[in-house]
């Protein structure tokens, strides 16, 4: 009977911990992104993989109005590199004012190319099969 007490307690105790809020420092990891997992991404040519991150707007190319319209903009990483991030406009708020040299930060979902990569699922998903993603600009977050 005591084995089984011990059992049910630890149970609970290991639900109680992975079921808490995210602590402080987790919440500003969010909340101010960092470009590790990204650069790791792409110097491993992952695809489908969710990151965060943040980079200064080179380029604010044309939409994309094939299929699901794009915004479209070049962001440069800290490191140097470039990717494109692709923001479904029709599934969230276009990023308004968005000015060349302005940081931008991110959370979507990675895939190589020769390029750099693009950034896509910066939006919410309707059907709450995928991950939401955001794009932060100047204080507004865009979902």
């Amino acid at each position: 009977m005591k084995k089984i007490l011990i059992v049910v307690v630890a149970l609970a105790g290991a639900y109680y911990v992975t079921n808490q809020p995210p602590s402080v420092d987790q919440r500003s990891a969010v909340a101010q992104p960092t470009n590790a997992a990204l650069e790791r991404a792409i110097g491993a040519r992952l695809a489908g993989y969710q990151v965060a991150g943040r980079g200064k707007v080179v380029r604010i190319l044309s939409d994309d109005n094939d299929g699901s319209r794009h915004q479209r903009v070049i962001l440069r990483l800290d490191s140097g590199r470039t990717l494109l991030i692709a923001h479904n406009i029709d599934l969230a708020p276009r990023i308004s004012d968005l000015q060349a040299g302005e940081a931008v930060s991110f959370f979507g979902e990675y895939e190589w190319n020769e390029r750099g990569g693009v950034i896509h699922w910066t939006h919410h998903d309707p059907r709450a099969q995928h991950v939401d993603g955001w794009v932060e600009y100047r204080d507004k977050r865009y979902q």
